[in-house]
């Protein structure tokens, strides 16, 4: 019952991320893109691709559930056991797949912040100012 739970609470905690994901996996590999080799983290790599496999996963599972809930007797709702243990297989195929995202979603903030700290190729590297003399006083 626990375990069914935390399914349900996981992907509840994803679905508002769930759409946006693609977006900030693209933004995140562009952004690892054009970073000084020195500022990557040799994980990120890695941690991209079980991020994208997850998500394409999730995709196929959510397929599944969709194609499964409307295969349901019409008198399956949320709340009859038909519904909710279809439901709940649904969440528990899916929970280790949000367990990915949950683990290794850091690295997007990750490499978001080196990316906005990271000096842009276009900008000049600053001179120092010389150094100006100041007359002495009489």
């Amino acid at each position: 019952m626990r375990a069914s739970q935390r399914d349900a609470d996981t992907a509840e905690a994803f679905e508002p991320l769930r759409y946006g994901a693609r977006h900030l996996l693209a933004t995140a590999e562009t952004q690892l893109a054009q970073l000084p080799e020195n500022t990557v983290q040799s994980r990120w790599v890695y941690q991209l691709g079980v991020l994208r496999d997850a998500l394409d996963r999730l995709d196929e599972l959510h397929e599944q559930w969709l194609e499964t809930r409307d295969a349901l007797p019409v008198t399956a709702k949320p709340g009859t056991a038909d519904f909710d243990d279809a439901l709940a297989e649904h969440h528990a195929e899916s929970w280790s797949y949000l367990d990915d995202w949950a683990t290794h979603g850091k690295a997007l903030r990750e490499i978001n912040s080196s990316a906005r700290k990271a000096r842009s190729p276009l900008a000049p590297i600053p001179v120092p100012a010389p150094l100006r003399r100041i007359a002495a006083r009489k």
